[in-house]
């Protein structure tokens, strides 16, 4: 067959080609409501506002066009964000240079992004494991909990953080075995069970924290997870600054997103594991058990959101509080969600709300009375990100859904 007729009518080709258009105008707004911000901060930090409002209306007719066009979601996110940009940056014109250059510092900002990330991207891969073969995990908040109270009692008493850690994994591993017989043997609702896990655990931290520790809190000498320094990249100069020394956990959960993918979408185990999360009917015929996968799925799920938790108490704080995940394991969940179930996306989304985590610790200097105000940010963008995508994730076919015997 000659290649001219191969080739699509052209309008065929113009009828694919609108909504691709449409797109990039979109994206292009988007990125234009970011400049309008941008150059108000360092290391720009332009007093005009005329830049930026003329980006703002730039992004804002890109939106406009885009809506035009059809590309309704996209449009409303250009929209959105020119508006953000447009705020953002005249107030960043009005704002005296020395705060802002005490809260942007992009290499600092980075850094810190890289640390409140891990916990959330440790309990997105575990719940992805779980949701993948098909079973809600509600409960990754409890497991982390457990994860980070365990976690640092085995540090103190074995004087090892690497114990620790293994503690604290077996303590989410255990949670996550009652939660998979309660959601695959019982065939028990899995938003219930994985909710009443959360309860179990902050009964069982909280009772064991006064019970060891009473009043006094954890001591102050525990073995701690280790920064690591890299010599190259720590000369490199902004790159040094942001990487050249990290924890050693951030490491092993940027590895462990990799490997998550290898795992997931390259292996035959990935495969089995997501044809039960897609059809277990199926997967069962081919001569899969979808109750051992399903098994198996939610205890890697509960070990993973533990690592989660013990680098909040071994590794980020060095200590434990009661309830100290503070929500993170339902941030992670829309972690999950907003990265529609895939580890890249995992990654992405947990950078950004890490990064927002990190912004919020600054902004107090503009205004101390409005601390805890500024601490609701992550929260806030949680729930804006997950508004944008609904609808758009969708999920593995059986999730939710109990095995049919």
């Amino acid at each position: 067959m000659s290649a001219v007729a191969l080739r699509r009518p052209p309008a065929e080709d113009a009828e694919a080609s609108g909504p691709l258009t449409a797109r990039r105008v979109g994206w292009a707004g988007v990125a234009l409501a970011f400049l309008a911000f941008f150059v108000a901060l360092p290391p720009l930090t332009i007093r005009s506002p005329i830049p930026t409002v003329i980006l703002a209306f730039a992004a804002a007719a890109a939106g406009v066009w885009a809506l035009r066009a059809g590309e309704r979601r996209l449009a409303t996110g250009a929209l959105v964000a020119a508006l953000i940009g447009l705020v953002g940056g005249i107030a960043a014109t009005r704002s005296g240079v020395a705060n802002l250059d005490r809260v942007v510092v992009w290499s600092a900002l980075f850094a810190a992004m890289l640390r409140y990330a891990t916990p959330l991207l440790f309990a997105a891969l575990g719940g992805l494991f779980s949701e993948r073969s098909g079973v809600i995990n509600i409960g990754l908040e409890g497991m982390m909990l457990m994860g980070a109270f365990w976690g640092i009692w085995g540090a103190e008493v074995t004087g090892s953080w690497v114990i620790g850690l293994l503690v604290g994994m077996a303590s989410g591993a255990l949670l996550a075995l009652i939660h998979a017989v309660f959601s695959v043997s019982l065939r028990a609702d899995q938003i219930v069970s994985g909710f009443s896990m959360n309860f179990l655990a902050a009964g069982i931290t909280g009772f064991a924290y006064v019970s060891i520790y009473g009043t006094q809190g954890t001591p102050d000498n525990i073995p701690r997870a280790p920064d690591v320094t890299v010599p190259l990249l720590e000369d490199i100069p902004f790159v040094g600054d942001v990487v050249g020394r990290m924890n050693i956990l951030v490491w092993l959960g940027l590895l462990t997103a990799l490997l998550t993918w290898v795992v997931v979408f390259r292996t035959p185990i990935g495969l089995r594991l997501r044809s039960v999360g897609e059809n277990p009917l199926a997967a069962q015929t081919a001569g899969v058990s979808p109750v051992r996968v399903r098994y198996v799925a939610v205890l890697i799920s509960g070990m993973l959101a533990a690592i989660g938790g013990a680098y909040l108490s071994i590794g980020f704080i060095g200590s434990f509080g009661e309830g100290m995940t503070a929500g993170r394991g339902y941030i992670a969940l829309a972690v999950l969600v907003c990265g529609r179930w895939m580890p890249g996306g995992a990654l992405v989304f947990a950078l950004l709300f890490g990064f927002f985590s990190a912004l919020a610790q600054r902004l107090p200097v503009f205004s101390e009375s409005a601390a805890t105000l500024f601490q609701a940010l992550p929260y806030v963008i949680t729930l804006i990100a997950v508004a944008g995508v609904v609808g758009r994730s969708i999920p593995p076919l059986a999730i939710g859904r109990p095995l049919d015997r």
